[in-house]
């Protein structure tokens, strides 16, 4: 027991804290969900932020110290959403025969997203401020940051709603798609991919390609594609109107 509190003692004061946990917490997380048969709600990437996140509030260990070492993952976060571009590449033939229904599913998409947010955040008497940093909600983190913050919102609570999508869409997409009756032949599987992109971006991509390589290739697409539209779109109609 000396032993483990000298460890414990150790790591927490240095970035290793941040790197050994996030690592060490999300392998147990994936065990546990392949045991589980991936089911929807044992997702890892749920599990792993709520364990960190009590282990944070129960030991005491501050954010910038467990992100000292955390930063070391986050940094490959670029890469990884890059890697999703290889099953696209892949699948680039059905791509240039279906880009045209393929860009205007994404525009409804992410008008249905945004516009709903802002009509309910308006409806239910949120403050102005709040309101704008729901309009990027279903875009990854970082690129709803910086939409929040030349609208108006602000960046921060922008993050946090973008998370939560996310979260929500990768545990209830499966549950709504089969409520709908959405088929899993290779027609269903685009479609709940591409759905679960727009809705849930990053996290839902990476719940998609989960579950099948076709759905993860385009969720990967929508993902990319909220991001460019919501960049270029939103702060232009929030320019205008």
């Amino acid at each position: 027991m000396p032993k483990f509190v000298e460890l414990w003692v150790y790591l927490s004061a240095t970035p290793l804290f941040g790197l050994t946990a996030t690592l060490v917490v999300y392998v147990l997380a994936q065990a546990a969900y392949a045991r589980l048969h991936q089911a929807a709600w044992a997702n890892p990437v749920l599990w792993t932020v709520l364990t960190l996140a009590s282990v944070l509030l129960a030991t005491g260990v501050t954010y910038p110290t467990y992100f000292a070492g955390a930063q070391f993952i986050h940094f490959l976060l670029g890469p990884a959403v890059v890697a999703l571009g290889w099953p696209l590449w892949e699948r680039r033939a059905e791509l240039l025969k279906r880009w045209r229904v393929l860009l205007l599913a994404a525009l409804a998409g992410g008008a249905a997203a945004s516009g709903s947010a802002l009509a309910l955040g308006w409806a239910v008497g949120l403050p102005t401020d709040v309101v704008l940093s729901l309009a990027p909600k279903s875009v990854t983190a970082p690129v709803a940051m910086g939409i929040a913050d030349k609208i108006g919102g602000i960046p921060a609570l922008a993050a946090v709603f973008a998370v939560i999508t996310g979260m929500v869409g990768a545990l209830s997409g499966k549950y709504l798609f089969d409520a709908l009756k959405i088929p899993t032949d290779a027609n269903g599987w685009m479609a709940r991919g591409f759905a679960l992109g727009t809705a849930a971006h990053g996290i839902g991509a990476a719940r998609a390609l989960q579950v099948n390589a076709n759905a993860g290739a385009y969720a990967g697409l929508a993902l990319g594609l909220q991001v460019l539209l919501a960049s270029l779109l939103i702060p232009l109609v929030f320019r205008l109107f």
